[in-house]
């Protein structure tokens, strides 16, 4: 059957099994069978073995892999979380600076000038700028009422003196009639009364004359002390009336003694210990940017103003030069002396918060945010009068946001 089968193979074109193209017989591998009763060796059961070992090994360091990742990862977070900060020690003691501070120019002596009697101007003698000497003549007042007053008043001395005279004479009379007793005590009282009275009536008399006569000279206004006219409000034929009656207008003239000025400066509450009397302090303006003119401390207040909290100080200036004016605006250069006992940060180091000033200070590793008090300002720098010591290490430059008790990494190299 089966030679048949290969026959009706070749007939129909076919390759007989286990032949090739050619008809040449290939040799083949006989077919595998497993004996399912057979038992198994050693030798797969430790490869087994070795394969699951190899795998847990392998499952182990990937975990563990895995883990170490975590841990750098939450590592990392963390010191990237903490701020790294630069710090520096405060310097200690402050230094000697100069303030500039304005002041008021006004003369020595300032005064205005009124008459002293009622009448019309008859001419005036110098103006506005003009330089006086005192007692000089300013202005001549016409007074001819007081002028009558002067003439009643020299002739009711005149009645006074004679009816003196004539009272002299009858006590006169009186006393020697009494020691003849030709008259009685009583009468003889009278007359010298009479006496006493006409003499009181004379002095009273020559006083009124003295007195107009007084008034007669403030006819003439003369210069109180050597100055300079800094204003005129009068002119001829102006009527005049005497005494001060509390206008602007009323002033004949307005003196100023421009030879020696002072200066009043307000300095600050935190300046005030450093003002002395008899300090000399430099004066500059900024109408003439390079005059300087010494000046003297001579007087404080003594006190510090509630409103402005300044004290109030008096500088006097030599100014025979006249180069400084009445009422110019002048500054006083007042030099600061240093301190050793205090400490200066940069200005930029300190915190502006709600609750006041603050400073931070790096401390084991945290923030701390120290209440300061600042002292006199420099500029780039402050000083600090309480809150700190020399050995703190102060945040260069803080965030807004720097909170107290944050971590914080100070950087290596970082200045101290």
């Amino acid at each position: 059957m089966e030679q048949q089968q290969n026959m009706h193979d070749t007939r129909e074109g076919g390759v007989p099994p286990g032949h090739d193209a050619a008809g040449h017989q290939i040799q083949t591998e006989p077919p595998i069978q497993l004996d399912l009763d057979r038992k198994l060796g050693s030798g797969p059961i430790f490869g087994l073995g070795a394969a699951f070992i190899v795998l847990a090994i392998f499952i182990f360091l990937g975990i563990r892999s895995r883990a170490n990742a975590e841990q750098t990862l939450v590592k990392t977070t963390d010191d990237a979380a903490i701020r790294d900060v630069s710090v520096i020690k405060p310097t200690q003691g402050s230094k000697a600076l100069e303030i500039v501070l304005p002041a008021n120019t006004q003369a020595f002596i300032d005064t205005p000038i009124y008459a002293r009697t009622n009448g019309y101007l008859r001419r005036w003698y110098a103006d506005i700028g003009a330089h006086v000497r005192q007692g000089q003549v300013l202005a001549d007042i016409e007074t001819p009422e007081l002028d009558q007053q002067v003439q009643q008043a020299q002739s009711d001395l005149a009645t006074a003196t004679s009816n003196l005279h004539i009272a002299e004479i009858t006590a006169e009379r009186w006393k020697k009639l009494l020691a003849k007793d030709a008259v009685s005590k009583q009468e003889s009282d009278q007359a010298n009364s009479d006496l006493t009275a006409r003499t009181s009536a004379v002095a009273s008399a020559q006083a009124n004359v003295r007195r107009l006569q007084q008034m007669q000279g403030f006819e003439k206004i003369v210069a109180p002390f050597d100055g300079t006219i800094t204003a005129r409000n009068v002119d001829v034929g102006a009527l005049i009336q005497g005494g001060d009656s509390g206008t602007a207008k009323s002033e004949l003239f307005h003196m100023a003694s421009t030879d020696k000025l002072r200066l009043f400066v307000p300095v600050p509450e935190v300046y005030a210990a450093s003002v002395k009397n008899g300090e000399q302090i430099e004066v500059t303006s900024d109408a003439s940017p390079d005059l300087k003119i010494a000046g003297t401390v001579v007087r404080t207040s003594d006190s510090i103003d509630i409103a402005s909290r300044t004290l109030n100080v008096e500088v006097d200036v030599n100014n025979a030069d006249h180069k400084l004016l009445t009422g110019q605006y002048a500054f006083i250069h007042l030099p600061i002396p240093p301190s050793s006992s205090s400490l200066t940060v940069p200005a930029g180091d300190v915190l502006f918060r709600g609750e006041g000033l603050r400073i931070g200070v790096v401390r084991d590793g945290h923030v701390e945010l120290v209440p300061v008090k600042i002292g006199h300002d420099y500029g780039a720098t402050v000083e600090i009068v309480s809150g700190l010591s020399p050995q703190d290490l102060i945040i260069q430059n803080p965030s807004d946001s720097l909170a107290q008790g944050e971590r914080v990494r100070v950087e290596s190299g970082a200045r101290e």
